[in-house]
């Protein structure tokens, strides 16, 4: 990899990780350029302006990495299943710190998508993507699953869900709602099986 490449890199997960301790808004270029030893130039021979930097850093770094979480659950031969597993573990791996910080994807679309319209746009392309990703796969197992079932409309159920129930936790700084969500939902998805 090219050192404008790896600068490029670097510069994206530190944002990242900025990003989702202080939210877009608050996040200081300053401090990224600190954490990331490189003038006020090497950013912006990247990144245009903070904007773009923004983009980049959920185009390139939160969405293809919250859509590869989900990949394998729903992938998996029984989806149902697999998405039932996925969110116990989440359940049970997640610490209080992370339920405190939130996802920082959902982070990210609830803070910037009232207010930016090339965030609103990618957020929505981000949302469909994974929606058709849970809704294919769920059509792919339509034989196992009670009859019809709208799979669009299941799929950002679970989605929603899932972020709601994050939001609440965080909010409330109490993971045992977000435990409690995800075992409903669990068992919300166990019954859509015939």
């Amino acid at each position: 990899m090219r050192d404008a490449e790896q600068t490029r890199q670097k510069i994206l997960e530190i944002s990242a990780d900025e990003i989702h301790k202080n939210g877009f808004t608050a996040t200081s270029l300053s401090c990224i350029l600190k954490r990331c030893e490189i003038s006020k130039g090497a950013l912006y021979h990247h990144f245009s302006n903070k904007m773009d930097l923004g983009y980049a850093v959920f185009e390139e770094v939160y969405a293809p990495a919250f859509i590869a979480l989900w990949q394998p659950p729903v992938e998996s031969a029984d989806p149902i299943q697999g998405l039932c597993d996925f969110f116990s573990a989440m359940s049970k791996e997640m610490t209080c710190d992370e339920v405190v910080c939130g996802c920082p994807l959902n982070n990210l679309c609830q803070e910037m998508s009232g207010v930016d319209e090339g965030f609103r746009i990618r957020i929505l392309a981000m949302q469909q993507q994974l929606n058709l990703l849970i809704a294919t796969n769920l059509l792919r197992v339509s034989n196992e699953l009670k009859a019809n079932l709208d799979f669009s409309q299941v799929a950002y159920f679970i989605v929603s869900t899932f972020h709601g129930s994050s939001s609440l936790s965080k909010s409330s700084l109490n993971k045992e709602l977000f435990d409690k969500v995800i075992k409903e939902l669990c068992r919300y998805l166990q019954q859509l099986k015939q």
